[in-house]
């Protein structure tokens, strides 16, 4: 089972859409039909679910919906491209525990988590009506989240930041080793996708 649509309570259809499209999600789209029933379909960059909202499609009190989750790669880049296209998020901030973020604003610390762990940076944005948004930074996966033989980027940017990545990881390899490896991309390869399922990488 895959989770496909999230279905987003709004009271102004028009207003949630160009807020949304905005943000540059993608326009699925947009079917009306009589008496006054509407969907509009979205999909975040690089998201396999997409976000419905629209007239007569849930009983949820428009801005009722918390804690919808986007994870990013690079929580700093994110706020910024929030902030140019209009969706005034939070500043970035951890929480006290340490292990996941409390409801509303309780326990948030300012600022990235302090040793920068994979899950534990995050920032909240809402849109027009309310509906409260959460980003989370993953870098790396914790074990067993991902299917090894599925690796997949939400953008060039990130496929960029894992080659940085695998490109430090394998200089220190070569370090260790005293010598020029020549299967490079083959060790790159295993590389990126330990880090996406969160297995032990290469050494």
């Amino acid at each position: 089972m895959k989770l496909e649509v999230v279905v987003v309570p709004v009271s102004d259809v028009d207003r949630a859409k160009d807020f949304y499209t905005a943000l540059g999600w993608r326009l699925d789209a947009d079917v009306a039909t009589d008496g006054g029933f509407r969907v509009v379909q979205v999909t975040p960059p690089g998201s396999p679910a997409s976000v419905i909202f629209g007239s007569q499609v849930t009983e949820q009190p428009p801005g009722s919906a918390r804690g919808l989750h986007l994870v990013v790669s690079d929580i700093e880049a994110a706020r910024d491209e929030l902030a140019r296209n209009g969706a005034d998020p939070s500043d970035v901030f951890h929480d006290a525990g340490g292990v996941f973020h409390h409801a509303g604003t309780d326990a948030r610390v300012p600022g990235p988590d302090p040793e920068r762990g994979s899950y534990g940076s995050f920032l909240s944005f809402s849109d027009p009506d309310g509906n409260g948004w959460l980003l989370q930074e993953i870098t790396a996966r914790l074990p067993g989240r991902l299917d090894p033989a599925t690796t997949s980027f939400a953008s060039a940017d990130d496929l960029a930041s894992a080659l940085r990545r695998a490109a430090t990881a394998h200089g220190e390899h070569e370090a260790r080793t005293g010598a020029e490896d020549p299967d490079w991309p083959d060790w790159y390869a295993r590389y990126l996708v330990a880090e996406q399922a969160g297995t032990e990488p290469p050494t």
